[in-house]
């Protein structure tokens, strides 16, 4: 626990070296920052930094540095994992004003971008010179650059290009010490070890991104989609085993069951295959002649395993209006629930028949109901699991139920998450996949960037281990409590 006159000296640090606008100490403006895309986990930091300069960062990481006080830095704020939830005592550091693309060279295929530009804006500024970034989230028109290197974000076309792990040259760090430096090269493939690929994906344990250079990905001469309808998730799973099963490595092959086709219709009328037990979206990208031959097997598969309709984008209007649906299916779902959490794992994607099966025995047991959109293609499974929070016990009932499918994913020999990282969320189910030993080593790792434990405490790992790990469940009476501002029920 940090001590309040702690946090009060590095406000009195910071009154001096950053502007007052950037700070924030009003209790209802804190609100606003105390969760991030995981609802269901709410904690009001003791102070929020608004940096408006890569400096902003260094200076605030640098007082908290002295004064052994936790930080957190925060994007945009979408993850789905409690990644960027605040500590209680410690400071929030929103890199969202950091958005400047500053400088876009199509000829080595790279921009170098602040952690605060939004994912699709690097795409949308390429796209010109011919180019793209491809990790795209569905979350892609409100996430940030630097929460996609935090988490490792994924998306519907990380099938073919990879995750952003696959595509970040170098990125410019301050470490938990409140240093400034440059992991990587602008070049691909520097020599010695890999300390970037170790930073992307650390989901902030390690230290703040200031500045991301990505690789971009050159636009390819064609493009086609797909849409078939399935009566089942069975049928629509068999297609994917299908055509990845024949050697075709589509840039997305994308799956919606029958309930988050029914929120998305409701939010976007996405106009899907009426009756459909299960959707297909798959999208093949290249060279014409070779999208052409094999869009026409992916038709003929989609056909064998009992497609009852299929569509084909003609422009790409009609290309996007067939993505709508998908893309804006997590937040659809609001309209059929009134809460619900988005769970993340993954499975062999032959397996995928059984656990859509087993997921939804498990649903039925404990009357919940799950809609699952999903990436098919590398079996990340995205269930979205429903509940009413004004009803007594149903978030806990949600809570275990999310637990039970990530141990089903487990089960059939895959992981915790695909592309949303641990987080807050997914700590407590870390010792299901790993030992202690494989979980000290990372502690080790963890600890020669970050030996004082203050950068993003209480994340990935469960309870404290090794080098002064601190635990992320607050103990004691809290400072809000002391203040008698607070009750703990």
């Amino acid at each position: 626990m940090t001590d309040t006159g702690s946090v009060a000296r590095v406000l009195e640090r910071l009154r001096v070296q950053l502007p007052e606008a950037a700070l924030v100490t009003d209790r209802t403006r804190l609100r606003t920052y105390e969760c991030d895309g995981l609802l269901h986990y709410r904690v009001i930091p003791a102070l929020v930094v608004l940096a408006g300069s890569a400096e902003h960062v260094r200076t605030t990481v640098a007082a908290c540095a002295d004064e052994g006080v936790p930080f957190v830095a925060r994007g945009s704020g979408t993850g789905l994992s409690g990644g960027a939830l605040p500590h209680a005592d410690g400071v929030l550091i929103v890199t969202s004003q950091l958005r400047d693309i500053r400088e876009v060279a199509p000829q080595d295929q790279r921009a170098v971008v602040d952690p605060g530009v939004i994912n699709l804006a690097v795409s949308q500024a390429t796209r010109p010179h011919g180019y793209y970034f491809a990790p795209d989230p569905s979350s892609q028109q409100i996430c940030s650059i630097g929460g996609n290197v935090a988490e490792n974000s994924g998306g519907a076309h990380c099938l073919k290009y990879g995750f952003t792990s696959n595509h970040v040259l170098s990125v410019d760090l301050v470490t938990p010490q409140g240093d400034s430096v440059t992991l990587g090269t602008r070049a691909p493939d520097a020599p010695g070890y890999d300390l970037l690929g170790t930073v992307v994906g650390s989901e902030g344990t390690l230290g703040v991104a200031t500045s991301v250079t990505v690789r971009l990905v050159r636009s390819p001469e064609s493009v086609q989609t797909l849409l078939a309808g399935f009566h089942s998730t069975d049928d629509a799973g068999a297609a994917t085993s299908a055509i990845i099963g024949s050697g075709i490595v589509p840039a997305a092959i994308e799956m919606m069951d029958a309930l988050a086709i029914e929120a998305a219709e409701a939010a976007v009328s996405c106009n899907y295959p009426d009756g459909a037990g299960a959707v297909l979206i798959v999208e093949l990208d290249g060279a014409a002649e070779e999208v052409e031959h094999e869009f026409a097997e992916v038709e003929r598969l989609c056909r064998e395993s009992h497609a009852f309709e299929h569509r084909v984008a003609a422009d790409d209007d009609e290309r996007a209006a067939i993505w709508r649906g998908r893309k804006s299916a997590f937040a659809a779902v609001g309209r059929i629930s009134p809460d619900y959490i988005v769970q993340d794992g993954v499975i062999p994607r032959t397996a995928l028949p059984e656990v859509l099966r087993e997921m939804t025995r498990l649903a039925d047991e404990r009357g919940i109901r799950v809609a699952n959109v999903f990436h098919a293609g590398d079996g990340n499974l995205h269930p979205l699991v429903l509940f009413d929070e004004s009803v007594p016990g149903q978030g806990d009932q949600a809570e275990d139920l999310s637990g039970a499918i990530l141990d089903l994913c487990l089960a059939h020999g895959g992981s915790i998450t695909g592309e949303h990282g641990v987080g807050s969320d997914k700590a407590k189910h870390m010792p299901k996949m790993f030992t202690a030993a494989d979980l000290d080593t990372m502690q080790l790792v963890r600890c020669a960037f970050d030996p004082a434990g203050i950068s993003n405490p209480g994340k990935i790992y469960p309870t404290p281990r090794l080098c002064g790990e601190r635990p992320g469940k607050h103990q004691g009476e809290h400072p809000l409590q002391a203040a008698g501002v607070a009750e703990v029920f």
